[in-house]
């Protein structure tokens, strides 16, 4: 099968297409026929060695996609061959094929096409997971977005809204800051320009957020917390601009938590709400409020070209790579 090799830790121009024997499915597992996948950072922190799991070489990065069952292993009762699914993957999607396990494998919603199956998964499921179930965001609440133009940040807007509550969205540029308003944020901030906190408390009349979901880190943290009111819940899933260190005084005086989410710990140790997120993800898609934004598609031969636009800071929403022509799909 074809295939995006990576046969070395290192950049992702040191990718290089290929061929590849076809993985064979194990008990509980679902080979997919791979039609499109999604890039995301951890990608390139994968092809660099510095994930935390390493795949034995070779190996093709893709840690989401879509596309029609080909086989199942033994045990799996819920898909048969020829059925159209998105799936989380351990890597493996820049190929023609790949390896989920059952529990990581959804059948399409109603409407979907592959491409934002493979741009569904991952953005969608880190987000709600963090918001509903550590942010624990309720309607008439109030939540800022970081990053707000990425995949995940705009996944946060979307759900918020779904939810009932009043979204703030962050970014960098009025570009980006344009592309969120347009997927339903009420109030934006270009903290590149102007002050975070500052922006907030006029927004909210001095009150601050309720909730704050934050992917980005760094030096946009202090000014994040400060923009929570009493009682606010600051929610960490990565750290793109960097590691910040938590100061516990600020948390006390204002009744303020910090918390961590991470989809891939979820699936480890909290199975059952993931499977209760992407029933609520499923309803609020079937209401159209929810619609994956791909910015970028390419075919599989530019795939580097898909990870270099994340890297580079090129891409807004999901960076799609088309793998294989999409007749059949729902439409």
């Amino acid at each position: 099968m074809r295939a995006l090799i990576c046969r070395a830790w290192g950049g992702v121009d040191t990718l290089e297409m290929g061929e590849m024997p076809a993985p064979v499915p194990g008990k509980g597992e679902i080979l997919i026929d791979i039609v499109a996948s999604s890039a995301n950072f951890a990608d390139t922190i994968m092809v660099a060695g510095n994930y935390q799991t390493k795949p034995e070489f070779p190996f093709a990065p893709g840690l989401e996609g879509a596309g029609r069952v080909a086989a199942v292993g033994q045990g799996v009762a819920g898909f048969k061959p020829g059925d159209n699914v998105m799936a989380t993957l351990a890597h493996g999607g820049f190929a023609d094929q790949a390896i989920a396990v059952e529990a990581e494998c959804w059948h399409l919603f109603d409407g979907m096409s592959f491409a934002d199956g493979a741009a569904f998964t991952i953005a969608y499921l880190t987000a709600h997971l963090a918001i509903r179930w550590q942010g624990r965001l309720e309607a008439g609440e109030t939540m800022l977005v970081l990053g707000a133009a990425g995949g995940s940040g705009l996944a946060a807007v979307e759900i918020g809204k779904a939810m009932g509550a009043r979204v703030i969205a962050g970014a960098s540029s009025d570009e980006r800051l344009a592309a969120v308003r347009e997927h339903g944020a009420d109030e934006v901030v270009n903290y590149s320009s102007e002050s975070l906190k500052d922006r907030v408390m006029e927004i909210t009349d001095g009150k601050g957020a309720d909730v704050c979901f934050d992917p980005v880190g760094g030096a946009l943290f202090d000014s994040a917390l400060s923009s929570l009111g009493w009682g606010g819940r600051f929610v960490h899933f990565g750290f793109v601009g960097g590691v910040p260190k938590v100061p516990a005084n600020r948390l006390l005086v204002k009744h303020r938590a910090a918390l961590g989410s991470s989809y891939r710990y979820f699936r480890w140790h909290k199975p059952d709400l993931v499977v209760r997120s992407m029933a609520e993800l499923g309803a609020f898609y079937k209401q159209s409020h929810l619609r994956p934004i791909i910015t970028h598609r390419l075919p599989l031969e530019q795939g580097v070209e898909a990870l270099r636009l994340l890297t580079e800071r090129r891409a807004m929403g999901k960076v799609v790579v088309d793998v294989a022509a999409e007749e059949g799909q729902q439409q």
